[in-house]
């Protein structure tokens, strides 16, 4: 948790909470059904809740957005979003029930009420727009953008933006984006949170 406070100081004492309960919460719920490695487990906060948490450091998203988080796992990048941004509607999406029933868990346990959460394949969601889609390492860039696409708002968002898609990736990424065919905004992580754990982890932003 202390790492989180190193670079964000201005919760509310409810977020705090929030915050803090995510760590027993995600002990008790990864040992019934594994959705975090083990060997991760002790460093949820720095590789999962922070990671999750680079895109609030570059993105500022207003009350009333919508946002699917499509492969949402455990709940990353929506879960740690959602507490950041509690006027943000979060619909986190995943084809594996058995991890929603861990994200549903976390959320009620925090007690989020900005959290949504649908039992399906991305391709399959119809008749919803998003203003963004979040996404962390679910799948080439190729694909992401294929499912975002159909999914994301026309015009500008409240932020005054295009709608598009945000995803955190890591490693050599110039093959990947090249056959994407996309040209996205690319954000380097350890920019922002200066941790060995972050060096060659990104953010890309691929707007409609």
């Amino acid at each position: 948790m202390e790492i989180i406070l190193k670079y964000f100081s201005d919760f509310t004492p409810e977020q705090l909470d929030q915050l803090k309960a995510l760590g027993d919460l995600y002990k008790e719920w990864n040992a019934k059904i594994n959705v975090i490695s083990r060997k991760d487990i002790a460093g949820l906060y720095e590789k999962h809740v922070l990671h999750s948490l680079s895109i609030a450091a570059a993105f500022e998203f207003m009350p009333g957005t919508e946002i699917v988080d499509l492969g949402t796992g455990g709940g990353f990048p929506g879960i740690p979003l959602a507490i950041f941004f509690p006027g943000v509607k979060f619909h986190l999406v995943d084809s594996i029930a058995k991890k929603l029933k861990v994200v549903e868990a976390v959320a009620e346990g925090v007690g989020l009420k900005n959290v949504t959460t649908q039992h399906t394949r991305v391709e399959e969601i119809k008749g919803r727009k998003f203003d963004f889609v979040v996404s962390r390492a679910v799948a080439p860039l190729k694909d992401l953008w294929k499912w975002s696409r159909p999914l994301l708002k026309a015009g500008k968002t409240m932020e005054n933006q295009p709608p598009g898609l945000i995803c955190l990736k890591g490693g050599d990424l110039a093959s990947e984006i090249h056959e994407s065919g996309t040209r996205p905004r690319i954000m380097e992580i350890h920019d922002i949170f200066p941790e060995e754990y972050f060096r060659d982890k990104y953010i890309l932003y691929v707007h409609r």
